[in-house]
This record gives structure tokens, C-alpha cells and sequence, in this order.
């Protein structure tokens, strides 16, 4: 969802009253939370323009969905079973409705890393690992930078190996999620884990523990050490980017972060960035890199992969596509 879109949602919940917008936002996944949070609180004064435009574009959206039904997974059910019988139609239910009930883990996606980090503290790594790669990739990673080294790279050794998870490991992992969050039994089957959600994650832990995690898998495994390097995604992969790609990117940084990011780029990643603004801007972003300080290392790699998460979100969102070498491959 884009600025406007976000203000557009905002300005509608504002509109809805406190008791109702609480309702929507129990339907809402944390992030989008976040972000609604965010911009309501940003959003001081509202135009009783642009709010009857809103409640307008409301209006005609809601006018165009229709319920067909009430609750769509009985009803998958319900027609396979009376049209394979009970057995083959078993058989299909779990592979068609895989993944729509994590309710223990859901609640994960609400805390705080340092606590799910604590939770899980004490738990073999390879249980870990099978939450771990149910969550999103950065609060994955912050959870495993709460947890000491040697558990840190057991984890990201078995997210990195994690081949699916099959019903047995998913009894195990029942047994956590009760324990841990008195959460759902009935956790379904589900392709998880494997060589790019641990390079997502090992991408987001930051230069110095990155390190540390490869150096420990390269011990292990040197094959699997340069599959994960292989999906591993940095600032220089930007370049990638074609101009329209680079142009929607720079529409979603701030100013003042993309001069942090690109005091640590290179000289072909700057001038990339300087040919996709209009003339004007790319020379204010000169002036501002060249009258510019020293800035700690640190504050440029946050900048970066805060850059790198709203290349991702692009790209989930399908607005750009970023090759990564052969025809038929992207990123």
C-alpha cells in the first residue's frame, strides 16, 4: 500500500469512530497496525475535502464485493467431500488449506523480539527453527540476535537445511506452541524454511554477526555456506534495479536516509541514484553528500537495510522486478 493509500485508510478508520476502527484493526496483521498507527498519528488536520473523497472511494469499492460465502474453507470442504467422498477428499482439504491455521504463531508476530527470544531460550534448536521461519524475516533476525552465538548459528543452520515440515516435526512443535502460548494443536502442514528464508534472515542480522553465522555454517558445510552467500541480497545488489525499479524505490526513501546510505556506496551505486531524480534533485543529493560529515558505520548499514526492506516490500508487492542473472531468474 502506498502513502496516499495508508492516509486514505487512515482517514476512513478516523471516520469510523474509536469502537469501530478497534474492530478493523483486529483483522489487521501487526505491521499493517503499525503502519496505520503511525500515519493516523501523523495526520493532525484533515481537509473536509479529501475526507468526503475518501468515504466516496469507500463507498463505490464496497458497492463492488459481494459475500459468495460466509466462511470459504467449509465450503472447499464441503463440495470435495461430496464430490471425491471423505478419503481423497481428506487427502486434498490439508494440501489446499495448508498454513491457514497458525493461530499459536500468529500470536508471535505481536510480542516484542526479546520476549519470543526468551520463550523459545531453552528449546532445541531445530523447534526453533520451525517458528522461527513461520515469522516475518526481520523479526526473525531480531529474535536471533537476542540468543547467544552458538544457538544463533544452530538455528540459522537448521532454517538454512529445513526441507518442509513434515506432520512428526509438527508434533513437536504442537507440543512448544501449547506449552509456550497455550496456542492452536492444529497447525497444518506447510513448505517452510530452506537456503533463502536463512539468507533473508542472516541479511537483517547486521555486518559483524553475519559474519559470524557464515563463518560457523562454512565450518560445517562449505557448500551450503555459498548457496546461502549466493541468495544472500546487499546494497550493491540495487544496482540490479532497472530505472523504473530505482525510481520507485526513491519515491519511498526519505532524503535525510538516502545521504546516510550512500555515504558507505560506491561511486557506480551514487551515480545510478543521480540518474534516475530529475536534475535538480540529484544535485541537491551531491551538495549534501559532499557537505556531510563523518557518519559511524553503524547508521550507514542501518539506513542500508532499511532500504534493502522497502526493496523487498516492492518487490512482494509487485511493483519491481530485480533480475539476478539468467533470463528466466529473478530475485
Amino acid at each position: 500500500m502506498d502513502d496516499e493509500g495508508l492516509e486514505d485508510a487512515a482517514i476512513l478508520l478516523m471516520s469510523l469512530g474509536e469502537e469501530e476502527a478497534a474492530e478493523v484493526f483486529k483483522h489487521l496483521a501487526p505491521k499493517e497496525v503499525q503502519r496505520l498507527g503511525e500515519t493516523i498519528a501523523r495526520l493532525k488536520v484533515v481537509g473536509r475535502e479529501r475526507v468526503d473523497s475518501v468515504l466516496d472511494k469507500f463507498t463505490i469499492v464496497a458497492a463492488e464485493q459481494h459475500i459468495l460465502v460466509s466462511d470459504t474453507d467449509e465450503y472447499v470442504k464441503a463440495v470435495l467431500r461430496k464430490a471425491l467422498g471423505e478419503d481423497k477428499a481428506s487427502l486434498l482439504i490439508d494440501r489446499i488449506l495448508q498454513g491457514s491455521d497458525v493461530s499459536g504463531i500468529e500470536s508471535l508476530k505481536w510480542m516484542d523480539a526479546d520476549s519470543v527470544a526468551e520463550l523459545l531460550r531453552h528449546e532445541h534448536p531445530q523447534i526453533v527453527a520451525a517458528i522461527l521461519v513461520h515469522l516475518d524475516y526481520d523479526q526473525a533476525s531480531s529474535i536471533i540476535k537476542a540468543f547467544t552465538e552458538r544457538q544463533r548459528n544452530e538455528v540459522l543452520v537448521r532454517i538454512a537445511t529445513l526441507d518442509g515440515i513434515q506432520p512428526t516435526a509438527l508434533k513437536d512443535l504442537n507440543e512448544v506452541m501449547s506449552r509456550v502460548l497455550a496456542g492452536g494443536d492444529r497447525l497444518k502442514k506447510t513448505s517452510l524454511g530452506g537456503v533463502k528464508p536463512a539468507a533473508e534472515i542472516i541479511n537483517l542480522l547486521g555486518t559483524a554477526v553475519e559474519t559470524s553465522v557464515l563463518d560457523f555454517i562454512r565450518e560445517a558445510d562449505a557448500d551450503l555456506a555459498q548457496k546461502i552467500m549466493d541468495n544472500m541480497f546487499t546494497f550493491d545488489d540495487l544496482n540490479k534495479l532497472d530505472d523504473k525499479g530505482m525510481q520507485a524505490l526513491l519515491k519511498e526513501v526519505q532524503s535525510e536516509s538516502l545521504v546516510i546510505a550512500l555515504k558507505g556506496a560506491a561511486p557506480e551505486m551514487r551515480e545510478k541514484v543521480f540518474k534516475n531524480m530529475s536534475s535538480r534533485a540529484a544535485e541537491t543529493l551531491r551538495e549534501d553528500l559532499e557537505s556531510r560529515g563523518p557518519v559511524r558505520v553503524s547508521e550507514v548499514e542501518s539506513e542500508q537495510k532499511e532500504m534493502l526492506k522497502t526493496v523487498r516490500r516492492l518487490m512482494d508487492e509487485g511493483q519491481i522486478v530485480m533480475a539476478t542473472g539468467g533470463a528466466d531468474e529473478f530475485l
